[in-house]
């Protein structure tokens, strides 16, 4: 059954009820106590009195009756002398009472005939018709018990009074603690549906206004906890943004250009030459807007999960050499020099197309951005339990503020050449993690060195040196 109010009237009617069970806990534990306390205050008090007057009765029964009436006024009690008519079965008849009545039930007072048979002061509490009395009876000599009865309206009244005074208290308290508890869940209530509006709003994409709570708890907590997903958020949403306008304008790049030149084509007047020109360019923005597009879907694959690679043994140091022999051309025409470097012969574990996938990322990265006449070098060691694949050159270097950056999709240093989709080290980056490897780079003013880090493996058997014509298709420009 659903509680109109929500969780405001749920956690004070929760705070009521706590309060009511404990209440009602100290009601039942006080209440009975008390009685019994007072009770037990008037026989002890009774038998204080009685107990030395039975001692004094008169061996002449015909002085009983005043005797009796003496000590009523004494004890402030109703006072029974018994004569004792046997003992087995315990019988007994009245002989004086103050009260001046011979009834046959008082004449068969228990408490009476349970002194009798013990011996001993005998005391107890009667509930009589609309009033209660306590009862004590003490034998005299074996021959007679007097029993002294007393109201115990008194007691009681002071018992009924506390009773409700204490039940006006739990009233008071019950409305007290639901009038509390529906202030205080509605503060609650209120954070609650400010962190409501908060996720509301992130949901809509509005991540510009922060999620504030000042509160030390948990819902304060849970708070910093919506800031940061917002934070998170919007640094992915705007990533998302400035991914897509990169893309867009990779790809419009290209595209606008073959349509110039397409338009430049339909001009009969060409010349072969130009003509000839002309188509080389185009194939070139063809060949760019294929490795854009091989990029993107790698990248795509690699945030989906769905990009997978080989974990087999493979010759780091022979790629090393093959890449060398591979881009020379491009270093040539670059105005690099390129050489290859390997110490040792280090295998690493990795997916062999993958890592010659990364090793041309870091050098054609060098050899774009570097001057002519810087020297590059690609190597290949082993580490420990690791295996690394160098790529080093003696240019200008990277800015210490611009080290971790240049693994960010589509960027590119500040002065930086406009060249390629600014997404191979990033790509490398993303690769290397997937085969439990890493890639890094460490640069100061006349020395760079990007290192890509795998685990490393055992020499295959049998192995070959991997074959130095790479295909081109998959060279970064």
């Amino acid at each position: 059954m659903r509680i109109p109010g929500g969780i405001r009237v749920r956690i004070a009617l929760a705070l009521a009820g706590i309060v009511a069970a404990a209440l009602g806990a100290a009601y039942f534990i006080v209440i009975p106590s008390l009685e019994q306390r007072l009770v037990d205050a008037r026989l002890d008090q009774l038998e204080k009195l009685a107990v030395p007057l039975v001692e004094t009765l008169p061996k002449n029964r015909f002085l009983w009756s005043d005797t009796v009436d003496t000590w009523a006024i004494a004890t402030n009690s109703r006072v029974i002398a018994f004569d004792v008519l046997t003992q087995q079965p315990p019988a007994l008849t009245v002989t004086a009472d103050s009260l001046g009545s011979r009834s046959l039930a008082v004449a068969k007072n228990a408490t009476a005939l349970r002194a009798l048979e013990t011996g001993k002061v005998e005391r107890d509490r009667v509930a009589g018709p609309g009033e209660d009395f306590a009862d004590l009876a003490a034998p005299h000599d074996g021959d007679a018990v007097v029993l002294f009865r007393a109201s115990l309206a008194d007691s009681l009244a002071t018992v009924r009074l506390v009773e409700r005074r204490f039940l006006f208290a739990t009233a008071f308290a019950l409305v007290l603690a639901f009038v509390l508890g529906l202030f205080a869940s509605g503060l609650l209530a209120h954070r609650l549906r400010r962190l409501e509006n908060a996720a509301e709003r992130i949901a809509g994409g509005d991540f510009g206004q922060p999620v504030v709570d000042r509160g030390d708890d948990e819902i304060g907590q849970l708070a910093r906890a919506f800031d940061r997903m917002r934070v998170q958020l919007a640094q992915l949403d705007n990533a998302r943004k400035e991914f897509v306008a990169n893309a867009s304008h990779e790809l419009r790049t290209p595209l606008f250009s073959i349509g110039g030149f397409l338009e430049l084509l339909t001009d009969e007047d060409l010349d072969d030459e130009t003509r000839a020109t002309f188509l080389a360019t185009m194939q070139t923005q063809v060949e760019r807007l294929s490795k854009l597009s091989t990029d993107l879907l790698d990248l795509s694959r690699v945030d989906a999960g769905q990009l997978s690679v080989a974990r087999d043994p493979v010759d780091v140091g022979g790629i090393a050499h093959a890449l060398a022999d591979e881009l020379e051309h491009m270093s040539t025409a670059t105005g690099h020099g390129l050489d290859a470097r390997v110490e040792g012969d280090p295998w690493g574990l990795g997916d062999e197309e993958r890592i010659v996938q990364i090793g041309r990322a870091l050098i054609a990265n060098a050899l774009v951005h570097t001057p002519d006449g810087t020297h590059v070098v690609v190597g290949a060691r082993k580490r420990g339990d690791r295996a690394e694949l160098v790529v080093e050159d003696d240019g200008p270097g990277i800015p210490a503020t611009e080290q971790d950056s240049v693994f960010e999709r589509f960027y590119r240093a500040e002065g930086g050449v406009a060249s390629g989709s600014g997404l191979g080290l990033a790509i490398a980056k993303e690769l290397a993690l997937l085969m439990d490897g890493s890639v890094r780079v460490e640069s100061r003013p006349g020395r760079t060195v990007f290192t890509l880090d795998l685990p490393a493996g055992v020499r295959a058997t049998g192995a070959n040196e991997p074959d130095a014509a790479f295909s081109r298709e998959n060279a970064l420009s």
